[in-house]
């Protein structure tokens, strides 16, 4: 910004005192640099396929309460008290909130309490003793406003860091969930091959007896035995991932990676959150994401430095002063002194600084530019995040459908198939064929199942859940 503020004209070296004393008479006046609106950004009216009414949207301040799972809600809630991430973000906090209290406190008068003792001694003359105590004070009116923009500044990124805080439980609270269904899921899926495995070995000691009495081939028997080992392959492969489940969930939630094993060994089922979900509008949507009011408290932030740096363009003005008490004596001092004071007013002006002024007011424009347009890529992202989790649940809740009608019928084909191969009405190789399908629509349906409920856990995050928007920062 190259105009000066109303009122005030192009200065001129013989009018700065006059002027300066003018403008501390009447007040002082802010710079504020045009263009801080926030950029405009296409938001769609409504999400795709989504007819709902926005003013019963469903609340999601607490959504892995919808799971109605208490150790889901219980690792969650520990996760946000404990986990590193969160600590960090939560002293990341205090720093932005501690760091604003340090400009608040530039804009008033700086006072120090001072005190000497000097005994000095020249040439032939008795030493003698001076005692002085008194206060030196000084203040910097901020006439063009850069203090206060150095405030507003520091107060946007404390805001920043608020909202900050709220993602990264935002984040924690999803990644949690995500992981703790990921874990129930493998323990179906464990539950699973070990009961296709039970069948097997039936059918294989079948086939063995069928051998023995000259009514199957030694083919039948080692295409059983290979069946019954490339399942029993699959449970130290399910057992690792599961264990390894536990050891993230412990560190997340603050721990080391074994404290969770007896708590997380024995087998649950995937948590199923509830199909009624109504959706706020887009635009909505975008006010409840914190990661949207941390971009726009950047964007406050660089607009304040933008004007800090236009301010130190303009004339400075200091006002300090001193009052004291001189004494020859320590006695003396507060009842005999001699009073001393000053007062002095000054101002400086730049005048030549080979136009770095200019240049850091264009650095902090740049700044300014950089936060607008990461703003209009956290719009763009938010609405692909709510859009992709409304696509993914759609089509995996389809899926899952499809699948258990699947599984159903893979699991009355192997019954069949083993209960007709016992009277010897069919061959080894049908009963082989329906226990592979079996297996695999299972695993299947639970590996599908579980990815349905960590949809619904990404799209609660899409949507800003997991937090309560206020003045102050939210614990969920």
């Amino acid at each position: 910004m190259n105009s000066f503020p109303p009122g005030l004209a192009p200065m001129h070296p013989t009018r700065v005192p006059a002027l300066a004393l003018a403008v501390l008479l009447s007040g002082c006046a802010s710079l504020a640099p045009q263009g801080g609106a926030l950029p405009q950004t296409p938001v769609p009216a409504a999400w795709s396929g989504n007819t709902t009414t926005p003013a019963a949207a469903t609340s999601l301040a607490q959504w892995w309460q919808r799971f109605n799972d208490p150790l889901l809600a219980r690792l969650v809630t520990q996760a946000l008290q404990a986990n590193t991430t969160v600590r960090s973000a939560q002293a990341a906090l205090q720093q932005a909130r501690a760091l604003r209290d340090v400009s608040s406190a530039r804009l008033a008068p700086i006072v120090n309490a001072a005190g000497s003792a000097q005994r000095s001694k020249s040439g032939g003359n008795e030493a003698g003793n001076l005692f002085k105590a008194g206060f030196d004070a000084s203040w910097e009116p901020d006439v063009f406003g850069a203090r206060r923009s150095a405030l507003n500044a520091t107060e946007a990124d404390a805001q920043a860091a608020q909202a900050s805080l709220a993602e990264t439980q935002v984040s924690m609270a999803a990644e949690v969930a995500v992981t703790y269904i990921e874990l129930r899921g493998l323990q179906a899926r464990l539950a699973i091959a070990r009961n296709n495995l039970a069948s097997q070995s039936e059918t294989q000691q079948i086939t063995d007896w069928r051998v023995q009495a000259g009514l199957a081939s030694s083919l039948d028997l080692e295409q059983a035995r290979a069946a019954s080992a490339q399942t029993s392959a699959q449970t130290p492969t399910l057992e690792a991932s599961a264990a390894q489940a536990q050891h993230s969930l412990a560190v997340l939630t603050g721990q080391a990676p074994g404290a969770l094993q007896a708590l997380l060994t024995a087998a649950g089922p995937v948590p199923q959150a509830p199909g009624a979900l109504t959706l706020r509008l887009p635009a909505d949507t975008l006010r409840q994401r914190p990661d949207l009011r941390a971009a726009e408290q950047r964007i406050s932030a660089a607009l304040a430095r933008v004007s800090q740096a236009e301010a130190a363009r303009y004339p400075g003005f200091q006002i300090s002063g001193s009052l004291g008490l001189n004494a020859l004596s320590l006695g003396s001092l507060a009842s005999g002194g001699t009073v001393a004071s000053a007062l002095l007013a000054s101002i400086s002006v730049p005048l030549l600084d080979g136009g770095a002024a200019r240049a850091q007011v264009r650095a902090q424009e740049a700044a300014l530019e950089q936060s607008r347009v990461a703003y209009e890529a956290t719009v763009l992202t938010a609405l692909k995040d709510v859009e992709d989790a409304l696509v993914a649940l759609q089509g995996d809740r389809e899926r899952l459908a499809r699948l258990q009608i699947a599984a159903d019928a893979a699991g009355n084909a192997e019954l069949l198939a083993r209960q007709r191969y016992a009277s010897g009405l069919i061959d080894f190789r049908t009963v082989l064929e329906t226990q592979r399908t079996l297996l695999s629509t299972q695993d299947s349906v639970e590996s599908t199942r579980a990815i349905l409920s960590a949809d619904h856990v990404r799209l609660y995050k899409a949507l800003g859940g997991g937090w309560t928007p206020g003045p102050e920062a939210a614990t969920p």
